[in-house]
């Protein structure tokens, strides 16, 4: 017995190493490919170039946001206490702190100038006392501008300081006036003397009585409207189309009442979904601001969380109401008379989702959208309608952030209860244009469905940038099946909007691969997909405390929104693309995603007056590749070019303060017959005269 187990064991080794070695010997087949110009889709729609933003973390507070200081409208307690009460998972975020003894800075809650509370600093002849901010990134030279609020008796003397250094020189005072009883605005200018990570802001107290804090601000004085002057032209040159704000999970907490009017005077909020706090400082108003500065348009998501249909309704007045309405005339009179004639409207963020505030069952959801669309669209019929969808692959992948038992087993079945996009799609589809779907994907893991959970793989490079665009392909493959059951959608004329998606980490080149990739792919589809919205508008960047540079996915955005043509052409070959691990239905579609040109991926376009070819390829392998190319149905003239963006290796990407590591460079090309090399990790774009 143990001999024949021994002599099975020997010829199961022996088959496994022979088919190993027929699988591994045949030769590389040359990889060829055919652009078809001829063969043409309906034109990339600009809005895919968005971007999406909202209220959390450093995309606005220590981000685009010019604003230095944490906590400006003092929403936590000034004490040497080491947790906050209750939390902030904001990053880069930094208290105030006594000057002198903890005893001298009370929280007064009695007619505080903004929010729940001010400090009410105590005065002792000897010894200054007041509150002090560090970690402020100061440079030589520089001028920086604020304001202060301050209310005090008459024996207080108040001073403001911008501290860059050690020494008693190291800095700059300005003294406030003789202080009023009551609340009244002081404003600030300084010029650092020195460059430092770690500068304060100082105000500080002698004399005698007390004396209040109501807000502090500080800024760079070369700031653009409240925004950093630095990053206003770096987006500008992305030409995005679209930015969805401001939700995200923020925004079913959100009053858009507390963003507008007088900027010190809004209320600082907490913020339940991001265990946060929200100042309020970017708004309405700001947010429109920053469309008009960048040269994109406005895709404003309302509350259908916590919110009602009223107030969404008056924010649609607000934007784009006449001043005969008692929104517009509230917009004129906090400096905006003209309306905004904001088209673009999103019901809700993920509604789907457990984690989400105000989630509700499907079957009520549908009757609340249904109310929001009804009320918005009185106040202006004009306006274009963006539903909370979730198609299967959705609400299956999402599933593992789940906070109850999971309703069933995954994946989810088309028309089930968690069908969200489905749901809406059958009882609501006269109620919105488009229809939306997030996508974030597992990069390193794959569904096993037997496990019912995902778990770690080992693939190469390659399958792992494919499970971005393989979310796109499962996402077409979700719209197509609902055409089939649907008999209703048929001359509706309902879109995609991709308004959230992103892949392969915060950093690196890894995630310029997936972006590329995940643009191509949509671009097959532009008949279906007409709207994206990257995550997050910020990820274009990488910023410090002074200074920013566009980082591998502002790179990739910047070279296609520039380069690629407008009118998808088809792309044949003979290589397709392998299937990844995974389940179909929840992070897998049936057919593969990308061109037949395994293990590159192409896409080609021609321009809209139709007399250039572009064709992009990315090698997303760390090894060089090749391809064979032929062009059908154009003739090409002449010399043609060619702009790449290649990495050393997955981690490269450019730093602030630092010379550019990852940079678009420009050649010659002859033409696109003949063979195509591909460095390493690249994305390389052709155009080329055609007739």
């Amino acid at each position: 017995m143990q001999y024949k187990r021994s002599l099975a064991l020997l010829l199961a080794v022996g088959t496994t190493l022979t088919a190993a070695a027929q699988t591994a010997a045949p030769p590389q087949k040359k990889v060829s490919m055919t652009v078809n110009a001829s063969k043409i889709r309906e034109p990339i729609h600009r809005y895919v170039y968005g971007q999406f933003t909202e209220l959390l973390f450093n995309l606005f507070e220590k981000g685009l946001w010019a604003e230095m200081l944490s906590d400006r409208k003092f929403f936590y307690p000034v004490d040497s206490s080491e947790k906050l009460n209750p939390e902030n998972r904001k990053r880069n975020f930094t208290r105030w702190r006594p000057v002198g003894p903890d005893a001298f800075v009370v929280m007064d809650k009695k007619d505080p100038y903004v929010g729940e509370h001010a400090p009410l600093v105590k005065l002792a002849a000897a010894a200054p006392h007041g509150i002090r901010q560090a970690g402020l990134p100061l440079r030589k030279g520089r001028a920086y501008t604020g304001s202060i609020v301050l209310a005090g008796d008459a024996g207080a003397q108040v001073e403001v300081s911008l501290v860059w250094g050690p020494g008693p020189s190291d800095r700059q005072t300005i003294p406030m006036p003789s202080l009023p009883a009551r609340y009244a605005k002081f404003p600030l200018k300084f010029t650092s003397g020195g460059d430092t990570e770690d500068g304060r802001l100082e105000i500080v107290g002698l004399g005698t009585g007390s004396f209040h804090i109501g807000v502090v601000s500080l800024m760079p004085a070369d700031n653009i409207d409240g925004f950093r002057a630095d990053m206003i032209p770096l987006l500008k040159e992305l030409h995005s189309g679209i930015y969805r704000w401001p939700g995200g999970n923020f925004v079913s907490g959100y009053d858009w009442r507390d963003g507008i009017g007088e900027r010190d005077k809004r209320p600082p909020r907490y913020d339940y979904a991001w265990r946060t706090v929200e100042y309020n400082d970017v708004g309405t108003d700001e947010y429109m601001t920053l469309c008009r500065l960048i040269g994109i348009d406005p895709y404003i998501c309302v509350n259908s969380g916590f919110g009602d249909d009223h107030s969404a309704a008056e924010w649609v007045e607000y934007c784009n109401g006449s001043v005969e309405t008692p929104m517009g005339r509230l917009r004129a009179a906090n400096g905006h008379p003209e309306p905004y004639k904001v088209k673009w409207w999103g019901i809700g963020n993920e509604m789907y989702g457990q984690w989400q505030l105000g989630h509700m069952y499907i079957d009520h959801y549908v009757l609340k959208h249904n109310m929001f669309a009804v009320s918005m669209r009185k106040v202006d019929p004009t306006i274009e309608l963006v539903a909370s969808g979730a198609t299967p692959f959705e609400t299956s992948t999402t599933a593992r952030h789940h906070r109850r038992p999971l309703p069933s087993k995954l994946p989810y079945e088309y028309g089930s209860p968690q069908d969200w996009s489905g749901n809406l799609l059958a009882h609501s589809s006269d109620y919105f244009e488009y229809l939306s779907e997030h996508l974030y994907p597992e990069l390193d893991s794959a569904f096993d469905v037997d496990a019912q959970k995902f778990v770690k793989t080992n693939d190469p490079i390659e399958d792992r940038i494919r499970r971005l665009p393989n979310r796109v392909r499962a996402t077409v493959e979700a719209w197509e099946e609902y055409q089939k059951r649907m008999p209703n959608l048929e001359g509706k004329n309902i879109k995609l909007a991709i308004d959230e998606w992103a892949g392969g980490g915060f950093k690196g080149f890894m995630r310029a691969l997936c972006a590329a990739e995940g643009l191509q792919e949509m671009f097959r589809y532009s008949q279906f997909i007409k709207m994206g919205a990257y995550t997050a508008f910020i990820s274009n960047l990488n910023f410090d405390g002074n200074d920013a540079v566009l980082s591998s996915v502002g790179l990739v955005f910047k070279l296609y929104r520039q380069h690629f043509g407008t009118i998808p052409v088809e792309v044949s070959g003979n290589s397709p693309q392998k299937p990844v691990q995974g389940t179909i239905g929840v992070d897998k579609p049936r057919v593969s995603s990308g061109s037949d040109t395994y293990p590159c991926d192409v896409a080609a376009a021609l321009t809209g007056d139709r007399r250039k070819l572009t064709v992009a390829i990315v090698n997303p392998t760390e090894n060089p590749q090749e391809i064979d190319f032929n062009v059908t149905g154009v003739q090409l003239q002449g010399t043609g070019r060619m702009w790449r963006l290649a990495a050393p290796n997955l981690d490269a990407d450019n730093e602030p303060g630092k010379k550019p590591g990852l940079e678009i460079v420009e050649t010659p090309v002859r033409d696109l017959s003949g063979t195509l090399a591909l460095p390493p990790l690249s994305i390389s774009l052709c155009e080329f005269a055609a007739k």
